[in-house]
Protein backbone atom coordinates (compact mmCIF):
# COMPACT_ATOMS: atom_id res chain seq x y z
CA UNK A 1 0.00 0.00 0.00
CA UNK A 2 1.37 3.55 -0.82
CA UNK A 3 1.83 5.71 1.97
CA UNK A 4 1.26 9.10 -0.30
CA UNK A 5 -1.00 11.13 -1.60
CA UNK A 6 -0.46 13.00 -5.52
CA UNK A 7 -1.60 16.08 -5.60
CA UNK A 8 -2.74 17.96 -8.13
CA UNK A 9 0.30 19.49 -9.41
CA UNK A 10 1.76 16.19 -9.46
CA UNK A 11 3.62 15.87 -5.92
CA UNK A 12 3.84 12.98 -3.88
CA UNK A 13 3.36 13.66 -0.65
CA UNK A 14 3.69 11.77 2.80
CA UNK A 15 0.14 12.48 4.87
CA UNK A 16 2.28 11.73 7.57
CA UNK A 17 5.51 13.63 7.01
CA UNK A 18 4.51 16.49 4.78
CA UNK A 19 7.59 18.80 3.57
CA UNK A 20 7.38 22.43 3.52
CA UNK A 21 8.90 22.33 -0.21
CA UNK A 22 5.82 19.96 -1.23
CA UNK A 23 3.30 22.70 -0.49
CA UNK A 24 2.08 24.68 -3.50
CA UNK A 25 -0.93 26.85 -3.57
CA UNK A 26 -2.17 25.91 -6.40
CA UNK A 27 -2.22 22.46 -5.42
CA UNK A 28 -4.29 24.10 -1.87
CA UNK A 29 -6.60 26.80 -4.41
CA UNK A 30 -7.35 24.02 -6.41
CA UNK A 31 -8.30 21.55 -3.85
CA UNK A 32 -10.38 23.68 -1.83
CA UNK A 33 -12.18 25.42 -4.70
CA UNK A 34 -13.55 21.89 -5.52
CA UNK A 35 -14.37 20.87 -1.39
CA UNK A 36 -17.92 21.79 -0.68
CA UNK A 37 -18.35 23.18 2.98
CA UNK A 38 -20.55 21.51 5.76
CA UNK A 39 -19.72 18.11 4.31
CA UNK A 40 -22.24 19.15 1.60
CA UNK A 41 -25.18 19.45 3.63
CA UNK A 42 -25.60 23.24 2.51
CA UNK A 43 -28.63 24.34 0.57
CA UNK A 44 -26.08 24.91 -2.62
CA UNK A 45 -22.13 24.17 -3.17
CA UNK A 46 -19.96 27.14 -1.16
CA UNK A 47 -16.22 25.97 -1.19
CA UNK A 48 -14.03 25.62 1.11
CA UNK A 49 -11.88 28.06 -0.48
CA UNK A 50 -14.63 30.63 -0.77
CA UNK A 51 -14.81 30.49 2.80
CA UNK A 52 -11.04 31.01 3.11
CA UNK A 53 -11.59 34.25 0.64
CA UNK A 54 -14.41 35.18 2.65
CA UNK A 55 -12.07 35.02 6.31
CA UNK A 56 -9.50 36.95 4.59
CA UNK A 57 -11.68 39.51 3.29
CA UNK A 58 -12.68 39.95 6.79
CA UNK A 59 -9.44 40.16 8.44
CA UNK A 60 -8.84 42.90 6.56
CA UNK A 61 -11.88 44.73 7.10
CA UNK A 62 -10.96 44.70 11.15
CA UNK A 63 -7.93 46.61 10.19
CA UNK A 64 -5.12 42.93 10.55
CA UNK A 65 -1.92 43.08 8.43
CA UNK A 66 -1.04 40.94 5.63
CA UNK A 67 0.49 38.11 8.37
CA UNK A 68 -2.90 37.51 9.56
CA UNK A 69 -4.83 38.03 6.35
CA UNK A 70 -2.55 34.96 5.16
CA UNK A 71 -3.37 32.89 8.45
CA UNK A 72 -6.85 33.58 7.64
CA UNK A 73 -6.50 32.84 4.03
CA UNK A 74 -4.55 29.41 4.78
CA UNK A 75 -6.39 28.27 7.70
CA UNK A 76 -8.56 25.69 6.73
CA UNK A 77 -5.40 24.69 3.89
CA UNK A 78 -4.88 21.21 5.25
CA UNK A 79 -8.08 20.17 4.06
CA UNK A 80 -6.89 20.22 0.52
CA UNK A 81 -4.61 17.20 1.57
CA UNK A 82 -6.43 15.53 3.86
CA UNK A 83 -9.59 16.53 3.47
CA UNK A 84 -12.55 17.82 6.12
CA UNK A 85 -14.32 16.09 9.10
CA UNK A 86 -16.89 17.64 10.81
CA UNK A 87 -16.24 19.69 13.87
CA UNK A 88 -19.08 17.57 16.01
CA UNK A 89 -17.06 14.49 14.64
CA UNK A 90 -14.13 15.79 14.81
CA UNK A 91 -13.55 16.17 18.29
CA UNK A 92 -13.68 12.42 19.07
CA UNK A 93 -10.61 12.00 16.42
CA UNK A 94 -7.80 12.69 17.93
CA UNK A 95 -5.15 11.41 15.69
CA UNK A 96 -6.48 12.80 13.14
CA UNK A 97 -6.92 16.44 14.81
CA UNK A 98 -3.06 15.77 15.67
CA UNK A 99 -1.90 14.61 12.38
CA UNK A 100 -4.45 17.54 10.79
CA UNK A 101 -2.52 20.18 13.35
CA UNK A 102 1.12 18.95 12.15
CA UNK A 103 0.25 19.19 8.11
CA UNK A 104 -1.25 22.93 9.01
CA UNK A 105 2.23 23.96 10.81
CA UNK A 106 4.43 22.41 7.69
CA UNK A 107 1.94 24.47 5.51
CA UNK A 108 2.18 27.47 7.47
CA UNK A 109 6.01 27.21 7.78
CA UNK A 110 5.55 26.78 4.27
CA UNK A 111 4.21 30.80 3.53
CA UNK A 112 6.56 31.92 6.88
CA UNK A 113 3.47 31.17 9.53
CA UNK A 114 5.28 29.09 11.12
CA UNK A 115 5.40 31.22 14.21
CA UNK A 116 2.15 32.40 15.13
CA UNK A 117 1.32 33.35 18.02
CA UNK A 118 -1.61 32.37 20.26
CA UNK A 119 -2.94 35.74 20.12
CA UNK A 120 -2.90 35.57 16.38
CA UNK A 121 -4.46 31.99 16.35
CA UNK A 122 -7.21 33.09 18.62
CA UNK A 123 -7.56 35.78 15.78
CA UNK A 124 -7.97 33.45 12.67
CA UNK A 125 -10.55 31.18 15.11
CA UNK A 126 -12.79 34.25 16.37
CA UNK A 127 -13.09 35.22 12.40
CA UNK A 128 -13.37 31.58 11.53
CA UNK A 129 -15.97 30.89 14.06
CA UNK A 130 -17.89 34.13 13.41
CA UNK A 131 -18.02 32.76 9.24
CA UNK A 132 -19.16 29.51 10.50
CA UNK A 133 -22.43 31.18 12.41
CA UNK A 134 -22.79 33.41 9.33
CA UNK A 135 -23.17 29.67 7.27
CA UNK A 136 -25.14 27.60 9.67
CA UNK A 137 -27.52 30.47 9.22
CA UNK A 138 -27.34 31.02 5.43
CA UNK A 139 -26.35 27.78 4.13
CA UNK A 140 -28.19 25.50 6.42
CA UNK A 141 -30.93 27.52 7.46
CA UNK A 142 -30.05 27.32 11.63
CA UNK A 143 -31.61 29.45 13.52
CA UNK A 144 -29.29 33.42 13.77
CA UNK A 145 -26.94 33.20 16.90
CA UNK A 146 -28.07 35.45 20.01
CA UNK A 147 -26.65 38.87 19.48
CA UNK A 148 -26.55 38.67 15.73
CA UNK A 149 -23.49 38.37 13.81
CA UNK A 150 -20.20 38.86 14.64
CA UNK A 151 -18.24 40.43 11.89
CA UNK A 152 -17.73 43.49 9.54
CA UNK A 153 -18.26 42.20 6.06
CA UNK A 154 -21.06 40.47 4.26
CA UNK A 155 -19.60 36.96 3.37
CA UNK A 156 -19.89 36.30 -0.11
CA UNK A 157 -22.29 32.97 -0.46
CA UNK A 158 -23.16 32.99 -3.86
CA UNK A 159 -22.51 29.84 -6.21
CA UNK A 160 -19.70 30.07 -7.83
CA UNK A 161 -17.55 28.77 -10.85
CA UNK A 162 -14.75 26.52 -9.19
CA UNK A 163 -12.29 27.82 -11.46
CA UNK A 164 -13.15 31.01 -10.56
CA UNK A 165 -12.75 30.67 -6.89
CA UNK A 166 -9.47 28.76 -7.69
CA UNK A 167 -7.94 32.05 -9.50
CA UNK A 168 -9.20 34.34 -6.62
CA UNK A 169 -7.47 32.50 -4.05
CA UNK A 170 -4.22 32.38 -5.82
CA UNK A 171 -4.55 35.62 -6.95
CA UNK A 172 -5.07 36.92 -2.99
CA UNK A 173 -2.11 34.10 -1.72
CA UNK A 174 0.35 35.65 -4.24
CA UNK A 175 -0.37 39.25 -3.21
CA UNK A 176 -0.26 38.91 0.39
CA UNK A 177 2.95 37.11 0.10
CA UNK A 178 4.24 39.80 -2.31
CA UNK A 179 3.30 42.27 0.30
Amino acid sequence: MNTYMKTYSGLRIDPFDPKPEEIHIEDIAHALSLICRGNGQVTHFYSVAQHCLNCEKEAAARGHGRRLRLACLLHDASEAYLNDIIRPVKQYLTKYKETEDHFLDVIYQSFGLGDLTKEEWDVVREIDDALLDYDLVELLREPMPEGGYQFTTKPDIEQRPFEEVEAAYIRKAKELMEA
